[in-house]
């Protein structure tokens, strides 16, 4: 690749910025949004929860530990639709890399731009809010781009889960040495999500995200999980339906994300759209139950409905955001069904919060 290629960058409000063309020649567009993570950038690209966005990475270089496909993957692909990072590294250091980050977006065919200002952007993005963008090295008029930027559908109100599921039901661990069986919803799940389940003895059947309470109660499992995912939780009727379903069998269910939204969405709570959303490896949050704080990774754009919880009667808030206070766990006082707003499998980012996967197991050996 030429380094000397310019790239354009240009967001819903008319605010530009041309810097330096990575990955291939293209043009691309969703919703940007920025993760203040300093590592884990390829966890951060697989993540299905980032399908539809272009993400502003604010560490300082991005690509000079390579890419490791064995142990980073987070899915079978790449999911975002863009970069934006200040200097990208298109040599790397670490001897058990597979090969360059422009390699890998080459084989992923996914269009970037460097040699920006991220610090301005991001700056931008939290004081105007999130909005879409779009980024081109075929197309370096704002005009002619802003025509093109226009095609791009809002986040608010899209259903996206139905482009990062599996087509089919697929199995995790060992079923002869697992205790349980759950039923996992794959709504954009990780990988490491599973092997965490995996590690405490859970047989996981990884059902598609359109998949009936009837087929996934026909295979009898102990216990549900719901996944992360992108997009609009209430946009995903089909979702809240069986998740409210799984919910009065009185089996065990733990949700994380978008699983976290949608058990509030199933138990009469709305959502709704923030700001500029959480993303990054150092969220403070503080548990309610326990009094104790976790330093937590986040990647949202959506959050449950504070007044309306408090106001519950089945529904008791256990943890909470101490940037802004905004509801980071849930769970229901008449079923053994709780759920976080963040990543406690924390792929990349601390692993203060993977206590949630023993609290899950504890609720499945007590049934």
């Amino acid at each position: 690749m030429n380094q000397k290629k310019e790239a354009l960058l240009l967001l819903e409000d008319g605010t530009a910025y041309r810097g330096l063309a990575l990955g291939i020649d293209g043009t691309t567009g969703g919703e940007i949004c920025f993760n203040t993570g300093m590592t884990g950038y390829q966890e951060i690209y697989t993540d299905p929860s980032y399908f539809g966005q272009i993400i502003v990475n604010t560490n300082s270089h991005i690509g000079n530990y390579g890419v490791q496909l064995e142990d980073e993957e987070e899915s079978s692909s790449v999911k975002i639709k863009g970069m934006v990072c200040n200097t990208f590294s298109t040599i790397y250091s670490r001897d058990t890399a597979d090969y360059s980050l422009q390699e890998y977006f080459e084989r992923a065919k996914i269009v970037g731009v460097s040699n920006v200002d991220t610090r301005h952007i991001v700056r931008h993005v939290r004081e105007k809010g999130v909005m879409n963008a779009i980024i081109s090295s075929q197309i370096l008029d704002e005009k002619e781009l802003m025509d093109e930027l226009h095609k791009v559908p809002s986040m608010d109100g899209l259903e996206l889960s139905s482009y990062v599921t599996t087509d089919v039901p697929y199995y995790m661990g060992t079923e002869a040495e697992s205790k349980w069986r759950i039923a996992v919803m794959d709504y954009g799940i990780k990988k490491s999500i599973l092997n965490n389940l995996t590690q405490r003895g859970c047989y996981c059947k990884v059902f598609p995200a359109q998949a009936s309470f009837e087929e996934v109660m026909s295979w009898n499992p102990d216990g549900f999980f719901i996944s992360n995912g992108p997009g609009d939780p209430s946009a995903m009727p089909y979702a809240i339906k069986t998740v409210d379903e799984m919910v009065k069998t009185g089996k065990p269910l733990f949700g994380i994300c978008l699983g976290h939204q949608l058990l509030a969405l199933s138990s009469g709570i709305n959502t709704y759209k923030m700001h500029h959303g959480h993303r990054g490896l150092n969220h403070p949050v503080k548990n309610l139950i326990t009094g104790m704080c976790e330093v937590t990774s986040q990647n949202h754009g959506f959050a449950v409905n504070p007044d309306e919880i408090q106001s519950h009667p089945d529904v008791e808030i256990t943890h909470i955001n101490l940037n802004d206070k905004t509801i980071e766990g849930i769970r229901r006082k008449d079923y053994p069904a709780f759920s976080v707003q963040y990543h406690p499998e924390a792929s990349p980012g601390p692993h203060d919060s993977r206590y949630l996967f023993d609290e899950f197991t504890k609720l499945l050996s007590a049934v």
